[in-house]
This record gives structure tokens, sequence and C-alpha cells, in this order.
């Protein structure tokens, strides 16, 4: 099983900088974050920051889709 979770921009308005408009993100898991309505992505500058949980949608990938995401050259 695959560890890695993803989700997908849907709403980047006054974050237009950090995030992209339906791009890929990976999140890195905040409980502390999502139960104040926040989840915690890891932006374009390479850092996990957190953001309003409403500007993504979660998505579901095959776990070879994701090795193959997570594993892509940059």
């Amino acid at each position: 099983m695959n560890n890695h979770e993803f989700v997908v921009c849907v709403d980047n308005h006054g974050y237009e900088v950090s995030l992209e408009m339906r791009k890929l993100y990976e999140i890195v898991v905040d409980v502390d974050a999502e139960k104040h309505g926040q989840i915690r992505v890891i932006d374009e500058s390479g850092e996990d920051y957190l953001y309003p949980a409403a500007a993504f949608d979660r998505i579901s990938l095959p776990d070879n889709i994701i090795e193959r995401v997570f594993h892509a050259h940059r």
C-alpha cells in the first residue's frame, strides 16, 4: 500500500504564486490542521504549508500511478 496522498488545486485565489490551478499536490497528513479546515500541502516552494482545505479536492490514484508521479523527474 502507498502512503502518498494527493489533492488537486481547485481555487488558488490569494495564493497564485504558491499554487497552480488544476495541479496535483502531495499532502502531508496534519490532523490538527484538518480540524480547523486547513490542509498541509507541499507547494511550489517545495516546502509544506497550510492552506484552506476548500481550495483542494482529494483524489484517489492507483498505486502504480502514485509511484510514477512521486518518482517523476523534475
